[in-house]
């Protein structure tokens, strides 16, 4: 079944094409972040967002609760589009049966992305890709450090004194003591060493 907003030209929501389905056009305004949310945005993750958003158009909407009136899903595209100076967002309006389901709903949006694991290899491929297409890769939501962070981990299958700032080595007793940047680093780490992380130091054996 064709969605009514997808068969005929996008919706203009403050200069912003809007793609998704939505209940309503709603001025920033009349928005109301959840005082329970417990997922914080760094101003990076903001400023990527509102890129994406500025170049792709609104591709999911802002879901606020029709029993408590607060946003639970989409408090990141609200600030990106706070950030963008814009006056109006599509809202997606839900219904819940209590406050629990409500606050469960909120953390559960937030938890399940996190247990996704991606395939580092894949993305940098993808990335890769894109990159000799000309593409601005800022809108896969990889900046250029987080880029750079990747093509390092996969220079080469064999770790040696070059391979790059992940590891130090101390030559007088062949030690690995492993530098952990970002969590994307250390999750990478993990899998390709098979160590739990609690372990701070590996010998050249464990490699």
């Amino acid at each position: 079944m064709v969605n009514e907003n997808e068969s005929k030209a996008p919706i203009n929501a403050s200069g912003i094409n809007v793609y998704c389905s939505y209940d309503v056009i709603v001025k920033i305004a009349d928005l109301h972040e959840h005082s329970k949310n417990p997922n914080k945005h760094t101003d990076t993750q903001i400023a990527l967002l509102a890129k994406i958003i500025k170049e792709q158009g609104w591709r999911n909407p802002i879901v606020v609760s029709n029993r408590s009136g607060f946003i639970t899903k989409g408090h990141a595209r609200l600030g990106a589009a706070k950030q963008l100076g814009l006056l109006e967002v599509p809202v997606d309006r839900q219904d819940y049966k209590n406050e629990q389901t409500e606050i469960a709903d909120m953390v559960a949006d937030n938890r399940i992305a996190e247990l996704a694991d991606m395939d580092l290899p894949d993305v940098k491929r993808i990335i890769e890709e894109l990159m000799k297409d000309g593409f601005d890769t800022d809108l896969t939501g990889y900046d250029k450090e987080a880029i750079q962070t990747i093509g390092d981990a996969f220079m080469t299958d064999i770790p040696d004194a070059n391979i790059s700032k992940e590891l130090e080595t101390n030559k007088s007793d062949g030690r690995i003591i492993l530098v952990f940047h970002n969590d994307e680093e250390k999750e990478f780490w993990k899998n390709r060493l098979d160590y739990d992380g609690e372990k701070t130091t590996l010998t050249i054996k464990d490699i």
